[in-house]
């Protein structure tokens, strides 16, 4: 049976599986810390370890396996074409050969899209997007990332910056992003831009259940800390909740409107928020888009949850091989 690694690189974790070529079986799926502070070099040596125990347990779960390649998402921008990981802002990288040093430490061929990319074409692929020809999706995260399927195929663009929907701007003069410019969707509605906006909130003085870890070590507020404290009737966890689903829901709404898409797959740790974010971005889509854009579109959270990166990663080598 033929299988193929998949790498997801995102800001807080490496993700590696394999996935056999018909996308029917995924076997030893394994996490870890990215820690971006130890460099390039260090993250790749990480995620070459992660990629070896994962296909040791192909190994011993399908003996007869024979691994193809591998396919890595990452952050962008990219150069999918050379290889080359332009910039993330999130983790520091520019004009970094990633695909290369992977298929060199592995010795296999390799391929490299975009991580947001990968992730909603693992969910058109296998997922909550199946059966669909035009799809939009967004990941949220550490950052915000985005991908589009028109007519059935995943949307680049013409320099490979397709999809950046986190870099789209919803306030012309607000927050600084990580990628430099103000006003980002990513400065606002990304897992560390939430609980930062909570945090500020208590620093102001507002009353909330969330001010003894404020006054402990901000840093240690995150976003599903944020919404534990929401579920559990903390008003400004709430408020934070309901603004962060306008924001999000603003942003689809446009997107709706210009791609007029099927479906909006959201995925990410956000969605652990389940409905108390999924039913205000849904009444702010259809409060701001075109009601016969919205009356066909569904707005879903991902299927394959922790899975999808690795599962779009591995569509995308194979859609690279079949070109």
């Amino acid at each position: 049976m033929a299988f193929i690694l998949g790498i997801d690189v995102g800001g807080t974790n490496l993700v590696a599986g394999c996935v056999a070529d018909d996308g029917n079986r995924l076997v030893g799926l394994l996490s870890e810390p990215t820690r971006a502070e130890e460099g390039a070099d260090g993250v790749v040596a990480r995620m070459v370890a992660l990629a070896r125990r994962s296909m040791a347990i192909l190994q011993d779960e399908v003996p007869r396996a024979s691994i193809s390649g591998v396919g890595v998402g990452a952050p962008g921008p990219l150069d999918t074409h050379r290889g080359i990981v332009l910039l993330t802002p999130n983790l520091g990288w520019v004009n970094f050969p990633l695909r290369d040093r992977v298929a060199d430490a592995l010795q296999l061929p390799a391929t490299l899209d975009n991580d947001a990319n990968c992730a909603v074409l693992g969910e058109h692929w296998r997922g909550a997007a199946q059966g669909t020809r035009q799809a939009l999706g967004m990941t949220i995260g550490t950052g915000i990332g985005g991908g589009l399927i028109l007519d059935g195929r995943l949307y680049h663009g013409a320099s490979d910056c397709a999809g950046e929907i986190g870099h789209t701007t919803i306030e012309i003069n607000g927050r600084k992003c990580a990628c430099g410019n103000y006003g980002c969707l990513e400065a606002y509605a990304s897992g560390p831009a939430i609980a930062r906006r909570a945090v500020e909130a208590v620093e102001r003085g507002a009353e909330s259940s969330l001010r003894e870890l404020v006054e402990a070590d901000p840093a240690s507020v995150t976003a599903q800390a944020v919404y534990q404290a929401a579920t559990a009737g903390d008003a400004l966890a709430q408020e934070v909740v309901q603004d962060t689903a306008r924001i999000l829901g603003a942003a689809i709404a446009n997107l709706v409107n210009v791609f007029n898409p099927e479906v909006v797959v959201v995925c990410g740790g956000v969605t652990l928020a389940g409905e108390r974010l999924f039913a205000p971005i849904r009444r702010e889509v259809v409060r701001r888009a075109f009601r016969p854009a919205v009356e066909v579109c569904r707005i879903v959270p991902g299927a394959l949850t922790g899975s999808a990166g690795v599962y779009g990663a591995v569509r995308s080598f194979l859609d690279a091989r079949a070109r």
